[in-house]
């Protein structure tokens, strides 16, 4: 490894990422003009004690904590992968604790922890594509997790008039400072405990096309086009692309 990659993979440069990413949040935030529909739902479900599951596709992470605003004490499943670390450091600002895992876990750890988390009162934030994708392609995990917690999935998503949609795999929405902005929640989907193989997947497509259509909206909202759902994961896109490019990257 070169002294420049160790550099970029330092503590110290990982810190001054994790401040400066959580400062960009914030100042979208600030400088944007945000409509949010649909909070009175999980306010609701707070206020009653209902402890739930917060679903948001990957490419729509950046800006959940400002929709969340400390609303319930939250702990967000985040990937163990460099970016997932990332962005588990920059959310601690906003007061969301992490769970290392990911949803595709099945029941291994982290699908334990989240559902102790749940049970004691806590929310956890879940991206169902995550942290390989397909991007807008839910997994199995967040079937399971609901089942097992017996708690709602609250799905969320966000939109932003001016933004890039980049060319990762999540197909992230990077939303730019001074635009106009959406936060939709929608509503609870109770998945219920006993499920066998062909429910557990009939309510898996529900909760995806679920996701879908709510991401299509807010992005109509604001007068964007639809962001689609992606076909290849985080390995797969990164195979094509060192191919394209004759294995140079």
């Amino acid at each position: 490894m070169g002294p420049m990659k160790r550099l970029l993979r330092s503590e110290a440069v990982q810190r001054l990422s994790c401040w400066l990413v959580h400062l960009y949040i914030r100042f979208v935030h600030r400088t944007g003009r945000w409509t949010v529909e649909g909070a009175e739902t999980p306010r609701r479900l707070h206020a009653e004690g209902k402890p739930f599951i917060l679903a948001f596709w990957h490419g729509r992470l950046l800006m959940i904590p400002m929709a969340w605003q400390n609303l319930a004490p939250m702990h967000m499943l985040i990937s163990g992968h460099r970016d997932g670390r990332l962005i588990a450091d920059a959310v601690r600002y906003f007061g969301i604790d992490s769970i290392a895992g990911s949803s595709t876990a099945g029941g291994g750890a982290a699908l334990r922890a989240m559902v102790r988390h749940v049970k004691a009162g806590d929310c956890v934030g879940i991206t169902p594509d995550g942290p390989n994708g397909p991007a807008m392609r839910a997994s199995a995990g967040i079937v399971a997790a609901a089942r097992l917690a017996r708690a709602p999935v609250i799905p969320i998503t966000y939109a932003t008039r001016h933004r890039r949609i980049l060319r990762t795999w999540d197909r992230f929405h990077l939303p730019f400072p001074w635009t106009r902005g959406i936060f939709l929640w929608g509503e609870p989907i109770a998945v219920p405990a006993e499920l066998d193989a062909e429910d557990s997947e009939r309510w898996r497509r529900l909760i995806e096309e679920r996701m879908i259509a709510q991401t299509a909206e807010a992005d109509r909202r604001v007068g964007c086009e639809a962001t689609a759902p992606g076909t290849l994961g985080r390995d797969d896109l990164r195979a094509l692309r060192r191919a394209a490019t004759g294995g140079s990257r």
